[in-house]
């Protein structure tokens, strides 16, 4: 019973056994075809490509900027009094000498009038002792009067004479201290908020008012470091144009750039510039943020590719071009300048054909095919039109 049994097992074994080598030699067939129609050399990718084209490209460099005045004064008293009248209101433009407070000056001229007498006293003493002096010469010359007496006379003269300059300097001092008494405006501008009223006393330390000049104006902005060298370049050549636009607004304002400062930020890698422009209609404001753009410089006769041409990686930058057996090489480049899709390079002679559609799936030495030489986009866009 135990030897049937056993038998039994090893035959089913056996049976089991062939089965399944059955079933595996027999699957692996149709694989080996496959293999042989579907995992064969890979062929060549199919892709786009373009020439490069040579044209001269402006760099145009572009910033948020702040509108800052030329200047902004803001007005003190000279002196301590009381304000008799103001002149101006606030956010009134001024022009430059206009009278805008006028303090009591009720001291300042008696002050100016005390010195006046003290002049018109000392010219007539001068007077008198000019006088004396030149009759003590005439007794000098017949000898009725010694040369002692002449010349205490003309001590007297001398010392007169420089009293009358002290006094005349003290009527200029107190010409200047009731000019103190009449604020003007000390240039064209617009007048911020006023902070004292007629009655008020004011000191040396009450802030008046301020003037702020807008016309013109300036906007201050920086650039990176890179862009020094072209700037300054392009200042050489003359005036750098700068356009400013409002944020949420179309309107453009157009200035010149008017200074580039005489240091680079170390820390932020950047060098601050400021640009000039007419501000008769106020378009912009002191404090203003905008947005500035300005060309720097041309790179004349540039290389220019579209940007997706490019690929940059751990092994630098590069593009794919179509060599002489229809595979890809391998081209270096330096990205100069991007403006839109494209950018200005350096590391093309410019007779490449450079690929840029299908590139992703190349390898360098790999073929290819370009797909423009079985129809090219003239056709297709003339295939467009009819269907059309």
């Amino acid at each position: 019973m135990k030897k049937s049994s056993l038998a039994f097992l090893v035959g089913a074994i056996v049976v089991v056994g062939g089965g399944i080598w059955y079933m595996t030699h027999h699957s692996e067939q149709p694989a080996s075809g496959n293999k042989l129609n579907g995992n064969g050399p890979q062929g060549p990718t199919t892709v786009s490509i373009i020439a490069p084209k040579r044209q001269d490209v402006p760099v145009v460099l572009q910033a948020n900027g702040t509108v800052t005045p030329i200047s902004t004064v803001d007005l003190h008293p000279q002196t301590t009094s009381t304000i008799a009248k103001v002149h101006i209101k606030e956010g009134q433009f001024v022009k430059s000498g206009e009278l805008m407070f006028t303090l009591d000056d009720r001291t300042e001229r008696a002050n100016l009038d005390k010195a006046q007498a003290q002049v018109e006293r000392d010219r007539a003493a001068l007077a008198d002792y000019e006088r004396q002096y030149k009759r003590s010469m005439d007794l000098l010359a017949q000898k009725f009067i010694a040369q002692g007496a002449v010349d205490t006379l003309k001590s007297q003269v001398d010392s007169a004479r420089a009293v009358l300059q002290a006094d005349i300097a003290a009527v200029r001092g107190a010409n200047v201290d009731a000019s103190y008494t009449a604020i003007r405006a000390p240039m064209n501008g617009r007048v911020g908020a006023i902070n004292v009223y007629p009655g008020s006393v004011v000191q040396m330390t009450t802030l008046l008012t301020s003037v702020t000049q807008l016309d013109p104006i300036t906007v201050a902005f920086t650039l990176p470091e890179t862009s020094l060298s072209g700037l300054m370049a392009a200042q050489r050549e003359g005036a750098v144009p700068v356009q400013v636009t409002l944020d949420n607004s179309t309107l453009a304002v157009n200035g010149k750039l008017s200074f580039i400062d005489n240091t680079v930020d170390p820390v932020a890698g950047v060098i601050r510039v400021k640009a000039q422009f007419d501000n008769r209609d106020t378009a912009l404001w002191p404090g203003q943020y905008v947005n500035t753009k300005l060309i720097s410089h041309v790179l004349k006769g540039a290389t220019v590719i579209p940007q997706n041409a490019i690929i940059s990686n751990t092994r630098g930058t590069f593009v794919y071009a179509v060599d002489k057996d229809q595979s890809a090489k391998v081209v270096n480049i330096k990205r100069l300048y991007a403006f839109g899709e494209s950018a200005a390079v350096s590391g093309l002679t410019g007779d490449e054909q450079v690929i840029v559609d299908g590139k992703q799936n190349l390898r360098p030495g790999g073929k290819v095919r370009v797909a423009a030489a079985d129809k090219p986009a003239d056709a297709k866009v003339d295939d467009s039109k009819q269907k059309g």
